[in-house]
């Protein structure tokens, strides 16, 4: 079996995602439950295969050890001391999350500065790229599951419901009613938003807006406001810094 040039891991609240990469491609991507990450099933994913060079992207640190353990190998952790291929201007680079670097990369390596990322995960991020390409900062706001996961631990009447694309704004359920709240609330505040930002930094007419993440396509795939959804954003961005870091050859 031939040796994968890069192992590429984003361990987020949620999921862990783990794919094999060369220089310049993705493949298969694996999603482990970060709370069920350890040696053991990182070893049981990876049995058989081999890599020259590992990059991890990780907002989790009590997991980072297991990593190591169950890696043995060279690893290039995504942070602000390693090459990113774009500046940071950003009081406290060492408090950016490492996720929100990588999809930085990638917005700027795929689509082009400037650029907003909204990453809708367990908290949905935007981070801002200036026309020079560096990191501004951004926004920071709870997920869409953390919101309707909310409403029904927290009330003795509301369901858990499974998000999906409202029928009609106004629900003839209770579930519909909470789907409708969730979705359509969603893209309302997406673009108060990004509307903000784009008045801030004063380039609304050449921003690129790009969507990841794992409600990427509900949220953002039926509205007119993106101009890509890129839902493995951040392990390309991690796969753009890795081939930085690990020069060819090398």
């Amino acid at each position: 079996m031939s040796k994968r040039e890069f192992l590429l891991v984003d361990i987020s609240n949620s999921f862990t995602k783990l794919a094999f990469s060369s220089r310049e491609r993705i493949g298969r991507i694996e999603r482990i439950p970060t709370p069920l990450l350890s040696v053991q099933t990182l070893r049981t994913v990876l049995a058989g295969r081999t890599f020259a060079h590992a990059a991890v992207a990780s907002v989790v640190p009590g997991k980072n050890l297991e990593i190591e353990r169950a890696i043995g190998s060279e690893i290039c952790w995504v942070g602000p001391g390693v090459d990113l291929g774009i500046g940071i201007d950003y009081p406290q680079p060492r408090t950016i999350g490492a996720d929100r670097l990588a999809n930085a990369v990638g917005a700027k390596f795929l689509h082009g500065a400037p650029a907003i990322v909204v990453d809708f995960g367990t908290a949905v991020t935007f981070d801002v790229l200036t026309e020079e390409g560096n990191y501004a900062g951004g926004v920071i706001a709870p997920g869409l599951s953390a919101m309707t996961d909310y409403l029904h631990s927290r009330t003795a009447l509301l369901p858990k419901v499974k998000l999906r694309e409202p029928r009609r704004a106004i629900g003839r359920s209770t579930k519909e009613a909470m789907q409708s709240g969730a979705v359509y609330g969603y893209r309302g505040l997406i673009k108060e938003i990004v509307q903000e930002i784009e008045r801030e930094i004063g380039e609304a007419q050449g921003v690129r807006l790009i969507a990841t993440g794992g409600d990427a396509k509900l949220i953002a795939g039926q509205t007119k406001l993106f101009d890509a959804v890129e839902p493995q954003l951040t392990l390309e961005g991690i796969r753009i810094i890795a081939r930085r870091n690990f020069p060819a050859g090398r």
